[in-house]
């Protein structure tokens, strides 16, 4: 993919980079809210006839949504088509992963709590809550009238085997990690559902708030095929790697969703974002570059937020020669985060220095940027010191998908050209990505983003644990177990104060060790066609097509 020439004037090395052909990208799904990243569901590719339905309702929702007839439907036939960069991993909330699944999902499916546009944790299955003093006892009460997508009624049953299944205590390995700290599930009546704990836990609401906690029917056991949820949009069909169809769910307990029908479509070649708005095919597509914004005619306006992420190059710890902590300082040095930003995005965008970015506030360490200053000399030293002298080559993996990931990794193989390395870009298509790369650890070092589901510090820090099943970077230092510990630890005695300072030392060991090249908290562009308004932000990785209107 080439970008207009003017851009490429911006840094230094611009002509080198008219060479590359890369198209990498994909924002990763390592959504572990308080650890509860989960593996992806493999059986998302499955052949069945109701994971490829393809018919000719879909085909026409598809071709309606274009042009000047957007907006003049009535409220019964509003339609509106979103690009999004990759198909889902999983239509089964607790076992998807990727972040770019989880935000589609949050339209579907609903937990006890959930978050709102602020970061707040609002009511959703449940009416309202209380927590016994010692912090161990959870007493729900479920929401009077709720019901499932497919009109059954949603019962204190059902809350406890989402929650069960979570945790565990139906069989199995807990599918969330931090739901093993759940003793038991109690339904002591027709509306109210008692969650018992281990040991007392400040950030458990924000766990059980997220998609992977999710309620879902006991009575269905084939989500993957026909999923159901209690949320505003409900499932119609699904066309594997083409389009996923929603419909407004008009039993919904909350505020009704504006647009009736939704098609999400598949854009995997970012290069073709443009043309597809440009041509109708799409009215909305999140997390554009800034040169696709320039491209865009009057017909759209691009709003502006951030992505809530930490994109960085993540180093596979365990290789050679990445298991060498003057060799990660040395990258570490050598890459000048600014021209990134500049390059990328004209600038937009805020550095980040470790595994936390601005909006979980508190957490945040906005210091820890200024760690590493650009130092070419600095760099090659300490190559030498680990023993590369004259450099050395390696692999980074990037997924196809997300222009901005594209040009990070260009611009980070130019840079750390002067230090005599080599980085060579490899694309790989995202199901690839979370499967050797993510699962497998089968990779030298890939450049991505890293989000999480709630706005907790072990949503971003628990993967670096060395016993994490999560930890994809293999990252294994004892000194940030210890520190996560005392987290943990503080956290069970509801010491706010003393877990914070904790997560924030366990920050300052991941920028330290170079643990990975942090980079920035991506500017999030969003390309809007115009008669349609009411996109919203978060702070967290989500998608609410329910606040979406046709004017």
């Amino acid at each position: 993919m080439t970008r207009r020439g003017q851009r490429f004037g911006k840094v230094l090395f611009a002509s080198m980079l008219l060479t590359l052909t890369v198209a990498l990208s994909g924002c990763s799904g390592d959504k572990a809210a308080g650890d509860s990243t989960q593996i992806a569901d493999t059986s998302a590719a499955d052949s069945s006839e109701a994971n490829t339905v393809a018919n000719a309702e879909t085909d026409t929702s598809t071709s309606e949504v274009t042009g000047e007839a957007n907006e003049t439907q009535d409220d019964d036939a509003s339609h509106i088509t979103i690009g999004i960069p990759q198909d889902l991993d999983s239509l089964v909330p607790s076992l998807s992963q990727g972040a770019g699944t989880q935000e589609i999902l949050y339209n579907i499916y609903e937990g006890l709590y959930k978050p709102d546009s602020e970061g707040n944790l609002v009511p959703a299955v449940a009416s309202d809550y209380t927590m016994s003093e010692d912090g161990l006892v959870y007493t729900f009460t479920l929401r009077d009238g709720i019901q499932f997508h497919n009109g059954n009624p949603v019962t204190v049953a059902d809350v406890k085997y989402s929650i069960e299944t979570c945790a565990g205590l139906n069989g199995g390995e807990p599918v969330i990690s931090a739901f093993s700290n759940i003793v038991s599930v109690e339904t002591p009546d027709e509306r109210t559902v008692v969650i018992t704990l281990k040991e007392s836990s400040s950030p458990f609401m924000a766990i059980l708030s997220t998609v992977e906690a999710a309620i879902v029917p006991a009575d269905v056991t084939d989500l993957q095929t026909n999923p159901v949820g209690t949320g505003p949009y409900k499932f119609v069909s699904r066309s594997l790697q083409e389009n996923v169809v929603l419909e407004r769910f008009d039993g919904y307990w909350g505020e009704p969703a504006h647009i009736k029908d939704i098609t999400l479509k598949v854009l995997a070649d970012s290069d073709s974002i443009v043309m597809n708005l440009e041509g109708g095919a799409v009215d909305l597509v999140a997390r554009i570059s800034t040169a696709q914004a320039a491209e865009l005619g009057e017909d759209f306006e691009v709003l502006e937020g951030t992505m809530n992420l930490v994109q960085a190059m993540y180093l596979n710890n365990a290789a050679a020669p990445f298991d060498n902590e003057k060799v990660r300082q040395a990258l570490c040095y050598a890459v000048n985060k600014q021209e990134i930003l500049d390059f990328v995005s004209e600038g937009k965008g805020t550095l980040v220095g470790s595994s936390m970015f601005p909006a979980f506030g508190k957490y945040y360490v906005e210091e820890l940027n200024d760690l590493y200053t650009t130092d070419l000399e600095k760099a090659k030293a300490l190559l030498s010191e680990a023993g590369y002298p004259d450099g050395f080559s390696f692999t980074m993996k990037v997924p196809s998908n997300y222009q901005q990931h594209v040009d990070t990794a260009q611009v980070v193989a130019e840079q750390l050209k002067q230090i005599n390395v080599t980085a060579n870009i490899e694309l790989i298509e995202w199901e690839t990505w979370l499967s050797d790369v993510y699962q497998g650890r089968d990779f030298e070092a890939t450049l991505v983003g890293v989000d999480a589901s709630t706005l907790t510090a072990g949503a971003m820090l628990s993967r670096f644990r060395s016993d994490a099943h999560n930890n994809f970077v293999n990252y294994n230092n004892q000194e940030y177990d210890a520190a996560y510990a005392e987290a943990l630890a503080a956290e069970a005695v509801m010491d706010d104060d003393k877990a914070t300072e904790a997560y924030k030392k366990c920050e300052t060991i991941l920028a330290q060790t170079a643990a990975n090249v942090y980079i920035q908290d991506m500017c999030e562009l969003v390309a809007v066609r115009k008669g349609y308004t009411g996109y919203t932000f978060y702070p967290l990785y989500i998608q609410d097509f329910s606040k979406l209107e046709i004017e």
